[in-house]
């Protein structure tokens, strides 16, 4: 009977080779160098088969799960994250090395081919992934802060609401020519998608850290909504630029995360400070 790591090497390429020819029809602007991919898997997926003597079916929940998030996220977040699918397994590859050394060039064929092709990858989201940073760190930053004080100063749900609200929209715009502006005077000719990256990322974190005064007449429950709005709006950005960059998502969290709450709770004390010092009550 085969090696069920052997028969797990091949399942995973022959998986891999269906998703990348589905991607290649989901994004025909990087269609060559996904159908040469996909030939690299299926060229391993014969070698594996060499040694096994069986056919193997792929995984159709991968499939779909990769594809799914290629649509939702972007091609190069798909691949990232198959990609790091595969370096968990990196300690059965050395295993198998030092038992059939003849196997070598799969993976070292596989290494090498798929980081280069991988780079020839162009999308434009990734392109503008430093637009996106600025929009949504800013808005946790500035938003959350000013929620936070405003929610201490009124201590009334549709009041903060309405102020966080145009507030926010006020500040998407801003950001956005700012961004527009900023991106013209350095000669970058996308200026106008890197403002709209802005603008985007910006008006989503107000909306998500807004909402919770509209469902909630408690201005400090909505208040605790907001927060655990900044928690899913960190972790799930920071997972995109973690899987996509190749960076540490625990250390870019914390980073997020402490300058967010810090900045939420110098405004709550400023919220507390204002409202002893004005006596104002609403």
């Amino acid at each position: 009977m085969a090696d069920e790591r052997l028969l797990s090497f091949q399942k995973n390429e022959i998986t891999e080779y269906h998703v990348y020819g589905k991607l290649a029809d989901l994004f025909p602007e990087n269609r060559r160098v996904l159908k040469r991919i996909a030939q690299d898997e299926k060229k391993h997926y014969l070698a594996w088969k060499k040694y096994t003597r069986q056919d193997v079916r792929p995984s159709r929940w991968k499939i779909f799960w990769y594809v799914l998030m290629a649509r939702i996220f972007g091609l190069t977040f798909a691949v990232k994250l198959m990609e790091g699918g595969e370096k968990s397994a990196q300690e059965s590859y050395l295993r198998v090395l030092k038992k059939m050394p003849s196997t070598e060039w799969i993976i070292r064929d596989e290494e090498r081919h798929e980081r280069e092709l991988i780079a020839m990858i162009d999308e434009e989201r990734v392109n503008h992934i430093g637009s996106m940073v600025l929009g949504v760190n800013d808005a946790l930053v500035e938003i959350t802060g000013t929620l936070a004080g405003l929610t201490f100063a009124l201590r009334n749900s549709q009041l903060v609401g309405l102020a966080g609200m145009v507030t926010g929209i006020a500040a998407t715009l801003s950001m956005a020519a700012s961004e527009f502006l900023s991106a013209r005077a350095e000669g970058d000719e996308s200026a106008g998608t890197a403002a709209l990256y802005t603008g985007a990322a910006y008006l989503l974190a107000v909306t998500m850290l807004v909402s919770p005064y509209f469902i909630s007449g408690n201005p400090y429950v909505a208040l605790a909504g907001t927060l655990a709005s900044v928690v899913i709006l960190i972790s799930g950005f920071t997972f995109f630029i973690s899987v996509v960059q190749e960076k540490s998502f625990r250390r870019e969290f914390l980073t997020m995360f402490l300058i967010s709450t810090g900045v939420a709770f110098l405004s709550f004390l400023v919220g507390l400070g204002a409202r002893a010092l004005l006596g104002v009550d609403v």
